[in-house]
């Protein structure tokens, strides 16, 4: 299960998991979105930088968010049956990146709240064990990345509210890395300007004109000068991030809808070309929005595949790479795979086991012990 930087939905998805050496063991048994209580994803949202709030708002939220994700974790269940084993990812509220360098990460949503609701064991946390050994923490998709589609070179895309990519299938090793907005100044605009929760079906980006000077002022942004790997969020794209960078002087209307929607799909095309990929297969909400994938064709120089044409749906993609990585944990096996110059694909200095157990220290014995009695059935 988790929640992504738009809080559009809490994703869940099923899967069925014998081994991790080929996705061929990983069956795609369900998935569903699970819509938040507007009151609640009102109170996430408005606590998300540049706002502040205090340690009791966190804890409350903490609490709430998991009481949350664990009648997602019930819906779930009558439709698609029982589960062994649940990993959340909870909804993120902070991740902390001084000079490139990923300090610290705050995701909400209380395992043990998930625990009480179903009686399952549940794995989260699956970020800091990745920072405490100097990498970004995010995105988390090499390992599923790379043994979906590491037979060839190719920029494996998520379009949420942050735009990440993965690059597999070059003998150097696998690299991953946000590139910047690919939703959440969007969602931010039509908040602020509609009263709406995001531009559908990109009509208002469709209907404008790019501002050229707006546009390559936010270009500007040393962010886009990093390097791969990388990490960033609401913390420096945040609500009021283009008022800032533009002033009084941008685009209004339509004419910002496109010049955001071009500042997207540039950035994008910018990271994805320097890698010399053979193409780019995408998925996430993004890929609802025709002029984010009008614009990411016009500017990429491979072809641009949407993951459905590969037998997974967009929406689920991010939620089935949790439960790969709830079951790699479970097993005690590295999240992560092997990136360029002996470090992991998120800049980690080795790979390492993700995730915290609740319960502490039974989860995995619980998860190990049904797949043994399992296997020795069939």
């Amino acid at each position: 299960m988790m929640s992504g930087t738009s809080v559009d939905a809490i994703d869940v998805a099923v899967a069925e998991i014998t081994q991790h050496q080929a996705l061929a063991d990983m069956r795609l048994l369900w998935h569903g979105e699970f819509a938040w209580d507007p009151e609640l994803r009102r109170r996430i949202l408005a606590v998300l930088p540049p706002a502040s709030s205090d340690v009791a708002t966190w804890c409350r939220l903490d609490t709430d968010v998991g009481q949350e994700f664990g009648r997602a974790a019930q819906w779930a269940l009558k439709q698609a049956g029982p589960v062994d084993l649940v990993a959340s990812h909870g909804q993120t509220l902070y991740h902390w990146v001084e000079s490139g360098v990923a300090r610290g990460t705050l995701q909400v949503g209380n395992a043990a709240w998930i625990r009480a609701a179903i009686d399952v064991p549940v794995l989260n946390d699956f970020r800091s064990a990745d920072i405490a050994a100097g990498g970004q923490g995010a995105p988390l998709t090499s390992t599923f990345d790379h043994l979906w589609l590491g037979e060839s070179p190719t920029a494996v895309l998520n379009l949420g509210g942050i735009a990440n990519v993965t690059v597999v299938g070059h003998p150097d090793g696998v690299l991953t890395g946000d590139t910047g907005p690919a939703s959440c100044l969007l969602d931010a605009a039509a908040a602020r300007h509609y009263d709406a929760p995001a531009d559908v079906d990109g009509e208002l980006a469709l209907a404008g004109t790019v501002d050229e000077a707006a546009l390559n002022t936010l270009l500007a942004d040393p962010f886009y000068r990093l390097r791969l790997p990388k990490s960033t969020g609401r913390e420096h794209f945040h609500a009021h991030y283009v008022e800032e960078r533009l002033g009084r002087s941008g685009p209004a209307g339509p004419n910002l809808f496109a010049t955001l929607t071009e500042l997207t799909a540039r950035t994008i095309a910018d990271a994805v070309t320097a890698t010399g990929v053979e193409r780019v297969v995408a998925s996430g909400g993004g890929m609802r929005n025709p002029a984010i994938v009008a614009r990411l064709r016009h500017h990429l120089r491979v072809p641009l595949v949407s993951s459905a044409e590969l037998g997974l749906p967009p929406d689920a993609k991010e939620a089935y790479v949790f439960a790969l990585l709830g079951h790699l944990s479970a097993t005690g096996q590295p999240g992560t795979v092997a990136g360029v110059a002996g470090r992991a694909a998120t800049g980690a200095t080795h790979r390492v086991v993700l995730g915290s157990r609740t319960p502490p220290g039974s989860a995995a014995i619980e998860f190990i012990d049904r797949l043994t009695l399992r296997n020795e059935e069939e």
